[in-house]
């Protein structure tokens, strides 16, 4: 099967999921974007990641037609906006997303990012949530380092099971300060755009003529090279999007990818980590 990341004392997973944002867009587009779910789920990429926010609610209603008969074998996380984040919204964010979903719980579910509500209200709303049985786990996504401090110091705020961020070869920000943070108390970092292909900063990882290189030399795509750096770190979880089934079979097989110290050492002179802070990227 190949690279496992421990989400919690009793809980495995692959280190490898399968992202959804800018599914759910174009009709023409769905069946296809159905199957490269379900092609994932039978290559073992078991965590399937979404939010309120893709496509208004489409991804989730994808998703929710992807995993019909098959439930059971998906470990399903998503988000929510921070203006849903007080009690009584984020139950109804909840229960509208569950619907979408077709389904009656998640397995972890994300404030998107910080806004206005205070983190003691949401850490309620979450407690509340799991109480009901609608959620199983509750997490942040885009907080920095002194966002998690700032969480962690709340009375609750240690149950939080993950922090989604954007983490790629070209954005390693998060080395500093906030990796080593969540490694101390164990905390999965989820990383979104792990290939740095979405959103407006497009970086050019997969034209890199040295990454190209190295990929040829391990017989590999540099899909696979840079999802597999990504999953170097025992305590990251990268959720590339893949709409074909192809592109899903080519991510589940960068679980079995291992770079050794020479390779790293290349990567490093060519992507250098972070020296001092840096501000929290996003896209």
């Amino acid at each position: 099967m190949g690279k496992n990341i421990a989400f919690a004392a009793d809980l495995t997973l692959p280190a490898i999921g399968q992202g959804t944002w800018y599914m759910g867009e174009k009709t023409e587009l769905r069946q296809q974007e159905i199957a490269a779910l379900q092609a994932g789920l039978e290559c073992g990429l078991t965590v399937i990641d979404t939010a309120e926010m893709y496509a208004d609610g489409g991804a989730e209603q994808v998703v929710g037609e992807a995993l019909q008969g098959r439930r059971d074998r998906a470990w399903l996380v998503s988000k929510f906006y921070p203006w849903n984040a007080g009690v009584d919204d984020a139950r109804e964010a909840c229960e509208r997303s569950l619907k979408r979903l077709k389904t009656d719980y998640l397995d972890l579910y994300l404030l998107h990012w910080r806004g206005n509500i205070p983190l003691e209200e949401t850490i309620r709303a979450m407690e509340k949530l799991q109480q009901q049985g609608k959620i199983r786990r509750w997490g942040v996504s885009n907080f920095d380092y002194e966002e998690m401090q700032s969480l962690w110091q709340e009375p609750g705020g240690s149950a939080c099971a993950a922090n989604q961020v954007l983490y790629h070869l070209a954005s390693r920000g998060i080395e500093f300060d906030l990796l080593p943070a969540c490694g101390e108390r164990q905390l999965p970092i989820m990383a979104y755009c792990p290939l740095a292909q979405a959103g407006r900063l497009r970086h050019g990882l997969m034209s890199s003529p040295e990454l190209n290189e190295m990929a040829d030399r391990l017989g590999i795509s540099v899909a696979q090279l840079l999802l597999a750096w990504v999953i170097r770190h025992p305590n990251v979880m990268a959720i590339p999007k893949a709409s074909s089934i192809s592109h899903v079979q080519e991510n589940a097989a960068a679980l079995s990818v291992t770079l050794d110290e020479t390779h790293l050492k290349q990567i490093d002179l060519l992507f250098p980590p972070p020296q001092s802070k840096q501000p929290l990227d996003v896209v």
